[in-house]
């Protein structure tokens, strides 16, 4: 379509804008949950740091209980932080416990199911292989191997690898500022009174959700009027606040009214693109002022929560260097309904899922797809993804849709 560039160039283009990423600091690990590695981090130790049992029982010799039953005398106990310091001589056994180190001299691990308690002595009732249910130091990993690489989110399960590794402190990103700003005379905040030709805004709150969830730090600059000097006068707090990225909610397009622009070139901005061949979403603005990034929604409210997830997020992601920022996160599914010819816009359909026979996801396309309704947006579960021209459709016919029920990264 004439004027509008496709979803992938804009996407490319506001990735490429990014100069660098934010700079780095060490924060104890505690503080650390959510936020983005500034550098590969490598193991300070090896994990387990001895041969580990893994089953409760017995540390013996194998030769000592090749032919069974074989009597063996119990010299000692190994519990986890209490490992059993001596070590296992022929026709001796050690009663361990899961996780606790295997001693000197034992080569295998009797489990307590096929062996019986006689006093001091345990009687084997089964032969056991030469390192069964032994767990070698450094399975796991070895100091100095590298654990997880920079850009990567300390999720549950990473923040738990770095602490196993060793870590008291990381080096992390500096959570981007963004700065978010509403703007139009006909918005509220939520809570105050509304005219009859006013509405509350709750655009802000969105973007300011996906943008904590990406790794940022929203700052809200609250409602702008239709003027450019409230405009204007918001920029500069943005700019005073050191953000790194400027969202603004409407007043993106050309009309009367639409002064963003405007407001943005009076003050040096470096126009990047302000059309998307994208539905809904096409007035979708991008730029730099000097070192800020700025990023103008459509003030639709699903207009500007679509193209948060699909620009705002991976601008946040590449500000906080992650390697995988513009990496799309659509997953297979099947349409449940026909659908016509689509035109000359990457579409976003608002879908709900089920789950076919083979367990596909199944996507339901909503009926009505106006993009003021945020009915429909808050009870769709996933965004059904049509290329541009794309030839009617049929149900059953394979589709891509991009997960709403799940977290951004």
């Amino acid at each position: 379509m004439s004027g509008l560039i496709p979803v992938g160039e804009a996407l490319d283009r506001i990735l490429a804008s990014v100069a660098r990423p934010t700079e780095d600091e060490t924060v104890p690990i505690a503080q650390a949950a959510g936020r983005t590695l500034a550098a590969d981090l490598a193991a300070l130790r090896t994990q387990p740091p001895f041969p580990a049992s893994a089953m409760d029982g017995y540390a013996v010799r194998s030769a000592d209980i090749a032919a069974t039953p074989a009597r063996l005398r119990l010299v000692g106990t190994s519990a986890a932080g209490r490992g059993f310091s001596g070590s296992v001589a022929t026709g001796e056994a050690v009663r361990i416990l899961t996780g606790a180190p295997v001693p000197e001299g034992a080569d295998t691990i009797l489990i307590q199911e096929n062996a019986e308690r006689d006093g001091d002595a345990v009687i084997a009732k089964e032969a056991v292989a030469a390192g069964r249910h032994i767990r070698a130091s450094g399975l796991d990993f070895r100091e100095g191997e590298t654990l997880l690489r920079a850009g990567e989110t300390l999720d549950p399960r990473r923040l738990a690898l770095a602490a196993a590794g060793g870590h008291a402190a990381v080096s992390l990103r500096r959570r981007p500022r963004v700065a978010i700003l509403a703007t139009g005379d006909e918005l509220v905040a939520p809570g105050e009174p509304a005219a009859w030709d006013q509405i509350v805004a709750s655009n802000g709150l969105a973007l300011a959700a996906l943008a904590r969830e990406a790794g940022g730090a929203p700052i809200d600059l609250g409602i702008a009027g239709d003027s450019l000097e409230a405009l204007g006068a918001a920029t500069e707090r943005a700019r005073e606040a050191g953000a790194d990225l400027l969202v603004t909610l409407g007043g993106a397009s050309v009309g009367d009214h639409d002064l963003v622009q405007s407001a943005l070139n009076g003050r040096g901005l470096e126009l990047g693109f302000w059309r998307v061949a994208l539905r809904p979403g096409k007035p979708l603005m991008h730029g730099r002022l000097g070192d800020m990034l700025v990023i103008g929604l459509p003030g639709n409210p699903v207009s500007a929560i679509v193209c948060g997830l699909l620009f705002v997020v991976p601008a946040i992601r590449a500000l906080l260097g992650d390697p995988g920022a513009g990496q799309t996160r659509g997953e297979p599914a099947i349409l449940g309904r026909g659908l016509p010819a689509n035109d000359g816009r990457e579409d976003y359909m608002r879908a709900r899922i089920e789950t076919s026979a083979d367990g596909l996801p199944v996507a339901h396309p909503e009926v009505r797809q106006d993009s003021s309704m945020l009915s429909v947006l808050g009870q769709a579960e996933a965004l059904l993804v049509r290329a541009p021209h794309a030839p009617p459709a049929r149900a059953g016919d394979r589709c891509r849709i991009i997960r709403l029920d799940r977290r951004i990264l």
